[in-house]
């Protein structure tokens, strides 16, 4: 059992089949819980369709991040080729698209890039300090489904039941997670 510090706590069930976990996962939200999770050692197919996650809003942000990044690329060269400092070297015109094209790229590249980072960080709520462990043994070989006491349909008999009936080989009550 995890420390009794933090606000939400919860209950989890251990298995020790990825296939069994995930049918598990799809029970659970048929049961009409909302707010559970699954910790696996590695990525297991068809968890996602099973816990019902939404796609992801990153690409839509790295998008953004993208053209803001070639937008200011391209402000930047044309506010210092033709406002700020003009310099005709040569005959050549003020504004070349052609040589605009190396900055815009690597600000396109750089703004996608680090707000990508920084968006996966705030939607995973990353860094977590001192997060709670469930069981040493789910980076290995064992899986688990965590129903949150947030959700609406919890009740600790309830859910234990429903895990014990789902096969799950342990149970395990949580202050926080």
């Amino acid at each position: 059992m995890a420390a009794a510090k933090g606000k939400t706590g919860g209950i989890a069930g251990l298995w020790l089949d990825d296939h069994e976990c995930v049918e598990a996962a799809r029970k659970v939200r048929e049961a009409g819980f909302k707010k559970f999770d699954a910790i696996t050692p590695f990525p297991v197919h068809g968890m996602e369709e099973a816990i019902g996650i939404q796609r992801s809003p990153i690409p839509y942000v790295t998008f953004v991040a993208a053209v803001t990044g070639l937008m200011a690329g391209t402000g930047l060269q044309y506010w210092t080729s033709a406002i700020s400092w003009p310099i005709n070297v040569g005959g050549k015109p003020f504004v070349s698209g052609t040589a605009f094209v190396p900055v815009m790229f690597e600000l396109t590249i750089l703004f996608g890039a680090l707000i990508s980072v920084g968006a996966l960080f705030a939607l995973c709520k990353l860094p977590k300090i001192d997060p709670p462990v469930i069981d040493p043994d789910l980076t290995c070989h064992k899986f688990a489904i965590f129903i949150s006491e947030e959700d609406a349909a919890y009740n600790s008999e309830r859910c234990e039941q429903l895990l014990r009936s789902l096969g799950a080989k342990e149970i395990k009550k949580l202050s926080r997670y």
